[in-house]
């Protein structure tokens, strides 16, 4: 419950927590300085976003924070190349900063870092609020006129689900036909095989040992030819892999 008097723990989880606090307030004043007219919904998500642990670690790794770190020399390896530990290593260095030197140096530091995370964030929450990426973007009316997009959200929400909502954007119907995949798979893990149909032509085909499976890999097809860029999801972090 408490360390004894002059015997603290030897970890960072105090800085830890601080930091967490320090960095939540200072992100969400900057939306609110960036975007003065976002509600909160949108800015809960995209503070979310910006200080997510995919994100913390590659500042930290970016700043060689977890270079520093003490440890038992066996666990070195491991820890050093943890997401959670790069990113707790990143609130714990901000917690500290803000007890060294106050929050104004702090803000000093941290708003032009996250400065360009914020705007990225907006698009991605625009993207997953069937919006354009930007503001002042226009609607595209018809299916073949979609401008391409950028939808890292795609990691989070699901190829599908992003399918549906541009197709609802665009008002248009879907119609998933299923194929003979007869001979395919085993008795205890059958293929499906599916095409998703728009306005009576496939926009994308799949197959998977689930029918959601298999309508995802489709809908990711559907996403490419209506030309909705999904980035990689192999490295999740916001800034996509500049720092990873």
């Amino acid at each position: 419950f408490e360390d004894q008097p002059g015997d603290p723990s030897p970890d960072n989880e105090k800085f830890e927590h601080l930091g967490d606090s320090v960095l939540s307030m200072v992100v969400t004043e900057l939306i609110m300085e960036i975007y003065p007219y976002i509600r909160v919904g949108p800015s809960t998500k995209i503070r979310s976003l910006v200080v997510g642990n995919p994100t913390l670690a590659s500042i930290s790794v970016h700043y060689c924070l977890p270079e520093n770190l003490r440890m038992h020399p066996a666990q070195a390896i491991t820890l050093r190349h943890s997401q959670n530990v790069q990113g707790a290593r990143t609130q714990a260095f901000v917690g500290g900063l803000y007890l060294d030197q106050g929050l104004e140096v702090a803000k000093m530091w941290l708003c032009p870092l996250f400065r360009s995370y914020v705007t990225e964030a907006y698009k991605l929450v625009r993207v997953q609020h069937c919006l354009p990426p930007e503001a002042e973007v226009a609607a595209f009316p018809t299916l073949n006129a979609a401008p391409p997009l950028s939808s890292r959200y795609a990691a989070n929400m699901g190829h599908l689900s992003l399918f549906n909502q541009h197709l609802q954007q665009l008002s248009k119907g879907i119609e998933w036909v299923w194929s003979d995949s007869a001979g395919q798979g085993t008795r205890t893990t059958p293929i499906w095989v599916v095409r998703a149909m728009v306005d009576q032509r496939c926009i994308g085909s799949g197959r998977g040992s689930t029918k959601k499976a298999a309508k995802n890999e489709a809908a990711k097809e559907g996403l490419r030819n209506m030309g909705i860029i999904v980035s990689c999801v192999s490295c999740t972090c916001l800034w996509g892999t500049e720092f990873c």
